[in-house]
C-alpha cells in the first residue's frame, strides 16, 4: 500500500504533503507509486476537494472559517449549552465538560466540529479519504492498494489496506487522521506560525511519519 497525504487550507491552498508506504505486513515504509503516476497525486487530491465539500455538507458538517469562541460564558450557560446539544457529539461534550471542570470562560468550538468523512472518491486504483477540521482545513489521504498475486491473495485480503473501504482500513485511517490532527493543533498554535501558510516544521513531519508507521 502506498500513501500520499496532504493538508489543504480553507482557501484550497496546500499546507503540507508527505508520501510514504505501509509499515504493516513486513512493509518497509516506502511508497510504490510509479514515476509516471506520482506527479498525478496532487491533481487527483485537488479534484476531490469539491466532492469533499459535498459530503461535508450532506452529513451536516458546519464549515467554520475560524474557531468560534464564547467569551465570558458563565458556568450556568455551559450547563444550558450541554442540555441543548441536539446530538451526542463526544468532542463537543469534551469541550463543554473541560470548560466546566476548569472554570474556563472560553470554549473553542473549532475542534468540536472536526469530522472524518471516510472514503469520498476513487480514481482508477486510487482511493481518497478525507478529514475536515473545524477551521475547514482538509486532511486528504490518497491510498493505492497493491494488487495481490495469486499466491498471496488470501493473506493480503485480510491485511489493512488490501480492501480500502473495509471497516478495518477505515478505522486505521481514522486513527491516523486523529493523531495527525492532535499534532496539527499543536503546530498551528505555535506563536511563530502564520495562519493558513505551509507547515515546514520538521517535528510535525516526523510525527506524521510516526503516525503512518503506527496505523498504516
Amino acid at each position: 500500500m502506498s500513501y500520499y497525504f496532504a493538508i489543504v487550507g480553507a482557501q484550497d491552498n496546500p499546507l503540507f504533503e508527505y508520501e510514504f508506504g505501509t509499515s504493516k505486513q513486513g512493509g518497509d515504509g516506502q511508497s510504490r507509486f510509479s514515476d509516471q503516476l506520482r506527479h498525478l497525486n496532487q491533481f487527483i487530491l485537488h479534484s476531490s476537494l469539491d466532492i469533499a465539500e459535498e459530503v461535508q455538507w450532506a452529513q451536516g458538517q458546519m464549515s467554520v472559517s475560524q474557531s468560534v469562541r464564547c467569551l465570558c460564558l458563565p458556568r450556568p450557560s455551559i450547563v444550558f449549552v450541554r442540555a441543548r446539544l441536539r446530538e451526542n457529539n463526544a468532542q463537543v461534550q469534551a469541550c463543554v465538560d473541560q470548560a466546566a471542570l476548569t472554570g474556563k470562560r472560553e470554549i473553542n468550538w473549532g475542534d468540536a466540529c472536526s469530522r472524518y468523512l471516510k472514503c469520498i472518491d476513487k480514481f482508477f486504483n486510487n482511493y481518497i479519504s478525507c478529514f475536515v477540521t473545524g477551521a475547514n482545513v482538509k486532511f486528504l489521504l490518497l491510498h493505492q492498494p497493491i494488487v495481490p498475486t495469486s499466491t498471496s491473495s488470501s493473506r493480503s485480503s485480510t491485511a489493512i489496506g488490501a480492501n480500502p473501504t473495509s471497516p478495518a482500513t477505515e478505522e486505521a485511517i481514522k486513527m491516523f487522521f486523529t493523531e495527525v490532527y492532535d499534532n496539527w493543533v499543536k503546530a498551528v498554535m505555535n506563536p511563530f506560525y502564520k495562519a493558513n501558510t505551509q507547515v515546514t516544521s520538521p517535528v510535525f513531519r516526523q510525527r506524521v511519519a510516526a503516525a503512518g508507521r503506527k496505523y498504516l
